[in-house]
């Protein structure tokens, strides 16, 4: 079965972020679309741990461990970019300023429901972090995710059964199967990768899907 690597679910994410628009991209997966935003373009990425105006990953050699964002990787500063009080970070997230949030997710509800955290495991992230306030803080929120789980089972679920979130947050998960629009009546297929019919994605996928190519 075909499927887009990690960086060209990243470069498709990459590809419908409109020109102006302040960006988080959550840990994980979600930090890869900073490498494929075109130079130059008028896109501002935010970090909840207090940086905006981040670049791609700096180059091998070239990295500033001061200089992280918040899932500890070196990133490069632009232009104009800054950092400021983990505070005032929150209150850029919870005040509605981020225009959309690039997030990893373990399961999604059909009617856009988020579960994205967990504790427990050694050196995971020990709690829920600024998700939260991500995922309902910002004017859109986007899930990068692999559909299915390492055992096969589908991440898009009629209802989450680990910790929520977020509720009905999520309108769009970009897969490395099929790109895929959520709203209060269900998932709606908008792109598929190639050489898999929408049969077989429904077949895979634990809701019942909507074709919208």
């Amino acid at each position: 079965m075909n499927k887009w690597n990690r960086d060209q679910m990243a470069a498709r994410v990459a590809a419908d972020i409109h020109e102006g628009s302040v960006v988080n991209l959550g840990i994980g997966l979600p930090t890869l679309v900073a490498n494929h935003l075109p130079a130059g373009a008028d896109i501002i990425l935010h970090s909840e741990n207090g940086v905006i105006g981040m670049g791609p990953a700096p180059a091998p050699g070239e990295e500033d461990y001061d200089l992280i964002n918040a899932g500890k990787q070196p990133v490069t500063l632009l232009p104009g970019g800054s950092y400021f009080h983990h505070a005032d970070s929150f209150a850029m997230m919870r005040g509605g300023h981020l225009d959309i949030c690039v997030l990893g997710a373990f399961q999604v509800s059909a009617t856009g429901d988020l579960a994205n955290w967990h504790t427990g495991a050694p050196d995971a992230i020990p709690a829920v972090g600024g998700a939260m306030d991500l995922a309902i803080g910002a004017k859109k929120t986007w899930v990068m995710m692999e559909l299915l789980t390492k055992t096969g089972e589908s991440k898009l679920v009629q209802a989450c059964t680990y910790p929520l979130t977020g509720i009905g947050c999520v309108s769009r998960i970009y897969s490395d199967l099929a790109v895929l629009d959520l709203s209060p009546n269900g998932a709606v297929v908008v792109e598929l990768v190639d050489g898999l019919s929408f049969e077989q994605l429904q077949a895979l996928t634990a809701v019942p899907l909507t074709d919208g190519r």
